[in-house]
Parts: C-alpha cells; sequence; structure tokens
C-alpha cells in the first residue's frame, strides 16, 4: 500500500531467547535441533508438585543487555505468574514479571548501516536513539506448528529464559524499524547475550503501530502484529499496515485496538483477536519464587562491560587511522572486526588491510556464499598479502592474482604463491632504464609530467609497467618518473 501523510507511531515488543546452556526454571538443556519433546523435565512440562528454580545465568545476561542499553536495575526484582490458557504453555500460567522487571528505560541507538541499503542515503533521523519501556524476564513457551487438521506441540523450547525488549513508541518508519532490530541485535550478539537467530526463533518481533493526523493528536489506536518471522517481513507488514489504517480513516471508520496476523504468503494483515489488556492476565507474584537482590550482580557485571559496535567504530577510526564506513563495516559484527584486528596487527598499512578485507575478502565469501566464521583464509595471510604490496615486492594486480591462488593452496603463504609465479620484484638499475626508454619513446607526456601534469606520469607509469612485464612497482615506478623529470 501507499505511504500515507499521517504521522505513525510504533513500538516493537522483542522476545529474545538467551544464550545460557540450561532453561530459566529448570537444569534442561537449551539445544537447537533436537527431536521434538526430548529436552523436557516435570518443571517444563508442568507437571504438578515441580517446583521452579532460578537460573543465575539468565537473570545475570538480562541486567548485562540492560546495562549496554543504558537501562537502571532495580534493587529487588521479582517474579509474577501471567495468567492465560494456550496449549503451549502447559501450567495455565507463565512465569514472567509485570511491576518489578530487571531492567528498565535505556534505549537502542540506530545505526547507520543498520538500516536497509535503499534508506541508508536518506536517513531522517541520524544518530536516533529509540527510548525502552523496559526488559524483563522470562520462561518461553512451547512451539506450536499447525498442520491442515491438526497441531503439534514441542516442548523442548518450553523454558527457555526469554527477555522481552518493550521499546517505546518512538520509531516513526519500517526502515527505522529494521534499524533498530539490526542494532538491537548486533549489540546482543556482541555481548554474548544471545545468537538472537530469528530463523531458529531465537529472536521474535511483535509490532505496535497506530497513526494520527499530526503531533497535537493523541497517540492513534493501537494495532498488534504477531507473526513476524523476518527482518523483512517486519519492513514489508508495517509498510502494509500504515496504508490499510490510513485506509480506515480516510473512509471514516473507526480502528479497534486488536491482534493482526501477518500473512507473508499474501502480503497483507488479517484479524487474529481483539487485543488484551493487563489486566486480562490476572497478574499476581508467583508464591514459589522470592524476589531478587541485584546489587551484588549488577556492580560485577559494571566493572566487565564489554566493547560495542559504535564504540568499536570510533577506536578502529582512532586505532588504524580508517574511515568511518570503513570502520562501520569492520565493526558490524564481532568475528568481521576480530578477523580485521588479527589482519591488521603489525601490517604496514592497517588502512590498506581494511580495503582488502571490505573489498576482496568478504566479496569472496559472499561469492562463496560463506560467512567470515567459515573464511578458510587466516587473517595473517591477508596482512601478509597486503604487506608484500606495500613493500613493492608485488603490483595490486599480482597481488589479486595471489589472493585467488590463496583459496586453492590453504597452507601456502603469500611470499610463496609470488614467488612460484615469479611475481619477483624487477631490479631498480633496470627499472631506471624501463624509464628511461619511456619517456625517450613518448617526449609528450614527458614534457607534460614536468609542467605538472600527473595524469601523464600515469600513462608513463603503465608504458614501464609492459616493459617490465608487471614485475615493477607502479607506486616506486611513478616515484622515481616524477623525481627525474620534476627533481
Amino acid at each position: 500500500m501507499p505511504r500515507s501523510n499521517y504521522l505513525v507511531s510504533i513500538g516493537l515488543e522483542v522476545h529474545v531467547q538467551l544464550k545460557t546452556n540450561s532453561k530459566m526454571f529448570c537444569a534442561c538443556p537449551v539445544r537447537f535441533g533436537e527431536a521434538p519433546n526430548t529436552l523436557t523435565c516435570p518443571t517444563c512440562l508442568g507437571l504438578p508438585g515441580a517446583l521452579p528454580v532460578l537460573n543465575r545465568g539468565a537473570i545475570e545476561r538480562t541486567i548485562l543487555a540492560g546495562q549496554l542499553l543504558g537501562c537502571e536495575t532495580p534493587p529487588k526484582v521479582k517474579w509474577d505468574r501471567k495468567n492465560y490458557f494456550y496449549p503451549d504453555m502447559p501450567k495455565n500460567y507463565q512465569i514472567s514479571q509485570y511491576d518489578l522487571p530487571l531492567c528498565l528505560g535505556g534505549g537502542v541507538p540506530l545505526y547507520e548501516l543498520a538500516y536497509p541499503k535503499d534508506a541508508q542515503k536518506d536517513i531522517a533521523h541520524p544518530d536516533k536513539v529509540v527510548g525502552l519501556t523496559r526488559i524483563h524476564l522470562e520462561e518461553d513457551v512451547a512451539k506450536s506448528t499447525h498442520h491442515a487438521k491438526y497441531t503439534t506441540i514441542d516442548f523442548n523450547r518450553a523454558g527457555t529464559p526469554l527477555m522481552e525488549i518493550v521499546s517505546e513508541p518512538e520509531i516513526e518508519s519500517p526502515e527505522e524499524a529494521v534499524a533498530y532490530l539490526n542494532s538491537l541485535r548486533q549489540i546482543l550478539v556482541y555481548s554474548g547475550v544471545s545468537d538472537a537467530d530469528m530463523e531458529k526463533g531465537q529472536m521474535r518481533c511483535d509490532v505496535n503501530i497506530s497513526i494520527r493526523p499530526d503531533e497535537a493528536a493523541p497517540l492513534g489506536t493501537k494495532i498488534e502484529l504477531k507473526n513476524l518471522n523476518s527482518v523483512s517481513a517486519v519492513r514489508r507488514a508495517i509498510d502494509y499496515e500504515i496504508g490499510r489504517q490510513a485506509e480506515e480513516r480516510d473512509e471514516g471508520r473507526v480502528i479497534t485496538q486488536a491482534t493482526w496476523r501477518w500473512n507473508d504468503d499474501v502480503g497483507q494483515t488479517e484479524l487474529m483477536r481483539t487485543k488484551e489488556d493487563a489486566h486480562d492476565y490476572r497478574y499476581f507474584p508467583d508464591p514459589d519464587l522470592l524476589p531478587v537482590q541485584t546489587g551484588e550482580m549488577l556492580e560485577a557485571i559494571r566493572e566487565n562491560l564489554p566493547e560495542l559496535p559504535h564504540e568499536k567504530t570510533g577506536r578502529f577510526e582512532k586505532d588504524y587511522q580508517i574511515t568511518h564506513y570503513d570502520a562501520s563495516v569492520l565493526s558490524s559484527e564481532v568475528a568481521l572486526a576480530d578477523y580485521y584486528e588479527a589482519a591488521a596487527a603489525g601490517s604496514r598499512s592497517p588502512k590498506k588491510v581494511a580495503n582488502w578485507v571490505i573489498n576482496n575478502l568478504l566479496g569472496a565469501l559472499k561469492e562463496r556464499d560463506e560467512s567470515i566464521e567459515e573464511c578458510p583464509l587466516g587473517p595473517e595471510r591477508i596482512g601478509a598479502l597486503v604487506d608484500l604490496v606495500e613493500a613493492g615486492t608485488i603490483s595490486n594486480n599480482q597481488a589479486k592474482q595471489v589472493f585467488a591462488a590463496m583459496w586453492d593452496e590453504p597452507g601456502a603463504e603469500p611470499a610463496a604463491i609470488a614467488k612460484a609465479r615469479g611475481f619477483e620484484p624487477a631490479d631498480e638499475s633496470e627499472v631506471e632504464s624501463f624509464i628511461d626508454e619511456a619517456i625517450a619513446s613518448h617526449p609528450g607526456p614527458a614534457d607534460e609530467v614536468a609542467e605538472g601534469n600527473d595524469k601523464a606520469a600515469n600513462f608513463l607509469t603503465g608504458q614501464v609497467m609492459k616493459l617490465s612485464r608487471g614485475k615493477a612497482n607502479p607506486k616506486r615506478v611513478t616515484e622515481l618518473i616524477l623525481a627525474k623529470l620534476r627533481g
């Protein structure tokens, strides 16, 4: 649907499975892809008489996430029962947090490269930070799979520690929603809080969206969107829903608070049910769990906070003298940032290493449909390749040939590959004679160089490279030409 002239207010409720070895209230392991209903016990199956035991690691990871997002953690938090009936919740209640959650306030910075590529050149609010309402910790429910005439339920997921991260309604477009989700995921993965893999259900999102005619008007009636299984689906669903609500308002119909599902197959939202409010869940404190004092955990976590993506970007710019864009790309993933730092360690030119990693290595990995974690080229080999170019041992074009060969010769060093291909630098006295020959053969361009024309110098460098059969270092050749003709 086309975008409307209404002001849009979007809030996201993001559910994130924590990276823990065991479940929230029992010792059952947390693993993906196991046979259905094999990772269960009386507690996560909700059997009578089974009692919950808190997972300290899950609490610590939630507090860590809150600290990285600028949240406050109350000195005391408690656990509540959220009562509702659904087949994936065997106790008929979920252990969650209501009025004393682990994290309050804070915000998610929207990183420039987190926006969709087609929106990065026209960002409405650069450096925007979307406020958070709260982050609370709860147990995940089982996974329901709906078939044509029946539903199957896998309780392996039931009881997995689950953070719910609730934003303020400060997101104003589908593109900002995408940036929010990508930025949030980046921070959570960076810190080891979660793998946040949407394909595995480790990160799921509900969208609350409303429209209003202008700033003076109160927020409109919100519609909650569910069944959003990817970041791209979130963008499509919001875009469609903005148009649908605008059409409703334009035609004079009243928008009623409700929950809708996104049908990605047909590209539209569909009504599920009228929306419940908090009182419908009949929250009350869980009698089986005592409140938690957070002071000691909070103090220990604050002493060991990891470096955030935007902090690493700034450090890369300063330490390696690379551009903000290159630093942002290289710090976008933990594995990529670690790879670059290892490749740049001790290199003659960290900037050139950045260029090779971004322009050559990532391109080659994309062609092979591999991630940086799967890269067969060790980072030190990229650093060594760049140093061969910087030392004048091989030209940039020769380096590209060596780089291509490195994929087929995993154990060979770049210098050995270059030598095997005859990429040895020409003797400087030989290069001098080639320069004299090029100048003698092309007096016109030589005179232009003497008068300050750098393009003519490039022409003469090309002639020397031909005479040397590519063995001369073009950078050194240009330096010698300029020294001879302008010295």
